[in-house]
C-alpha cells in the first residue's frame, strides 16, 4: 500500500496517544517514526509501533517519561532515559548539548537506559543544523542480541549504529554519516521478511552459521539466526568499539548476560557534540568543506548510473520523492500496525490509506 506522510502521521500519533503517549510526546514520536520512513529507513519507521504498543503492554516501556538529568559536569552532561521512548528523552537530551556547547565550545553527553532511540541520524542532523559537529556511538541491550563478532557464529550485538554529522557549507547540505555496525538492520531484515523478499547479499548467518540472505532465519526456525557485521574484521572491531564506548561511559551497561535483560530495545548513547567555530573561522570552514566535497565529486564514475553521493544525499533525494509519491509499506507490516492499533481500541477504517481517523 502506499500512504501519504500527513495520513501516516495522523495514524502514528493517535495510535500513539491510544497507547498512553501525551499529546507533544506522540507529536515527537510520530515526527521521528515518519520522518525515518520519508528518507528510506523504514526499519526505523512506523513499523515499531507494533513493538513499542507489546512493550507499553508488558510494563517494559513508560510512556511520558522526560530525559532525567544524573550528572551536570560543565562540559559533561549525563541523563538517563528511564525506559521512556528514545525519540523524546534522545531529543531532549541532545537539545541540552546543544545548549551547553555554546558555552563550553565542546560536550560529552551520555543517555542510559532509554527504549528505542530510532534512527540516530536525526541526532546528527540537530547538531549539523545549528552549526555543530557530532559523534555519536550507541548500544543496545535488554534483549537478546542479534549480530554474531567477526567470525563468530553466534549472536553477541546489538546493531550498534554510528553517526557524525557535519555542519553545511556554502554550496553543500550537511554531512550525516549514519549507519549500523552489522551489515543490516534487524528493522530492515523485518520489513524484507514481512514482504516475501531476500536480499542481494548474504548479510546473515542462518542457525547453523552459514551465510545467507534470507532474513527469515531471524524468526523462523528453533533457533535463530544472526546478522553479521559490516567490513569483516574492521567492522568487528567497530562494533566493539561501539558497545564499549555507548554502554559502560554512559553507566547503562552492555549486553553482557550478567546484566539483566527484559525484552525491551534499550538503547545507551555516548555523544560529542563539538563546536567547529571555537576552533576555526566559520567561514573559512564552510569554504573548505565545499571544496573538499566538490574534490571527492569530481571523480568519475564510471558507471553514471551510480554517481559520487555525499552521505546524506540518498536520504534527501528518497524524502523528496516519498513526500510527493507517499510511502510504500507492505500489506503484512501495516497488517502488524493495524492490529496494534485495534487492541488499543482504534477501529478498522482508522487505517485505510486516505481519511479521517479522529
Amino acid at each position: 500500500m502506499r500512504i501519504s506522510q500527513h495520513r501516516l502521521n495522523s495514524i502514528a500519533r493517535t495510535l500513539l496517544q491510544q497507547a498512553g503517549c501525551g499529546e507533544q510526546e506522540a507529536e515527537c514520536v510520530a515526527d521521528h517514526l515518519v520522518a525515518a520512513n520519508l528518507k528510506g529507513h523504514d526499519s526505523h519507521g512506523v513499523g515499531m509501533l507494533p513493538d513499542y504498543v507489546e512493550f507499553i503492554q508488558q510494563g517494559i516501556m513508560h510512556p511520558n517519561t522526560p530525559a532525567r538529568l544524573v550528572r551536570d559536569g560543565g562540559a559533561v552532561l549525563q541523563f538517563s532515559g528511564d525506559r521512556g521512548f528514545g525519540q523524546r528523552t534522545g531529543k531532549e537530551a541532545m537539545q541540552a548539548a546543544i545548549e551547553r556547547v555554546k558555552s563550553t565550545g565542546v560536550c560529552l553527553m551520555t543517555l542510559s537506559t532509554t527504549c528505542h532511540l530510532g534512527r540516530i541520524g536525526t541526532y546528527g542532523e540537530m547538531a549539523a543544523q545549528a552549526g555543530l559537529v557530532s559523534i555519536h556511538f550507541v548500544n543496545v541491550n535488554d534483549l537478546p542480541p542479534l549480530v554474531a563478532p567477526w567470525c563468530g557464529r553466534e549472536a553477541r550485538f546489538g546493531t550498534n549504529p554510528i553517526c557524525i554529522a557535519f555542519p553545511a557549507g556554502e554550496k553543500h547540505p550537511v554531512f550525516i554519516l549514519d549507519f549500523a555496525t552489522s551489515m543490516v538492520a534487524l528493522g530492515k531484515a523485518r520489513v524484507a521478511w514481512l514482504a516475501g523478499k531476500t536480499f542481494d547479499d548474504d548479510v546473515l548467518l542462518d542457525s547453523d552459521g552459514q551465510p545467507t540472505a534470507d532474513p527469515s532465519v531471524m524468526w523462523e526456525g528453533d533457533k535463530p539466526g544472526a546478522l553479521r557485521p559490516i567490513a569483516k574484521h574492521k567492522g568487528g572491531g567497530l562494533i566493539l568499539a561501539a558497545e564499549l564506548l555507548a554502554g559502560i561511559l554512559s553507566g547503562g551497561g552492555t549486553i553482557q548476560p550478567g546484566n539483566e535483560r527484559k525484552g525491551a530495545i534499550v538503547n545507551n548513547m555516548t555523544t560529542l557534540v563539538i563546536d567547529p567555530s571555537a576552533l576555526v573561522s566559520m567561514a573559512w570552514l564552510q569554504k573548505e568543506y565545499d571544496a573538499m566535497l566538490d574534490y571527492v565529486q569530481s571523480s568519475a564514475a564510471p558507471d553514471p548510473q551510480q554517481p559520487i553521493l555525499i552521505a546524506g544525499e540518498p536520504e534527501r533525494q528518497r524524502r523528496r520523492e516519498r513526500g510527493q509519491q507517499g510511502i510504500v509499506i507492505s500489506d503484512a507490516e501495516w497488517e502488524r500496525i493495524s492490529a496494534a492499533g485495534i487492541s488499543l481500541g482504534m477501529r478498522r477504517e482508522q487505517f485505510t490509506p486516505d481519511g479521517d481517523v479522529g
